[in-house]
């Protein structure tokens, strides 16, 4: 299992680990977490009903258009510039919104969705699912490993 730590710096004098704390309480400083991670997708906690990953996403780089069938979803910007696009099917994505840091993007199951970087800096974000739909302890580190190209 792909596990990312990162060291304490001279401002800080813990560390998160980043691997799947679910089902199990949990609490975290969500933002530093979010930005610390360095992979395209990390589970940081999946439970029965929800799942938290983490997502980075390299500048020019995009999370890959997509539609869940049975899942809401709800992600949070903590760093970067960002386009999301909307859509009834994959062809038409008429909802388009310039997003950064602080903006929140809810995506109802059945929608095609995507967010490309449009900054220059990866894009840190957060996505909660509703049910979780990844499996549990999910590690991509890259766009290709999510792909099942890596």
């Amino acid at each position: 299992m792909y596990r990312q730590c990162f060291k304490p710096d001279d401002n800080r004098n813990d560390f998160i680990l980043l691997t799947d704390h679910g089902p199990e309480p949990y609490v975290v400083n969500i933002n530093e977490a979010t930005k610390q991670n360095a992979a395209f997708r990390t589970a940081l906690w999946t439970g029965q009903h929800l799942q938290l990953t983490l997502m980075s996403i390299n500048v020019g780089e995009d999370i890959g258009l997509e539609m869940h069938t049975d899942t809401d979803q709800f992600l949070r910007i903590e760093q970067g510039h960002g386009l999301v696009m909307m859509g009834k099917s994959k062809d038409s994505l008429t909802y388009q919104r310039r997003v950064t840091k602080d903006y929140a993007i809810f995506v109802p199951a059945g929608t095609w969705h995507n967010l490309i970087n449009t900054g220059a800096v990866p894009l840190k974000l957060y996505s909660i699912y509703a049910p979780p739909h990844h499996p549990r302890g999910t590690v991509h580190r890259t766009k290709r490993d999510a792909e099942g190209l890596g």
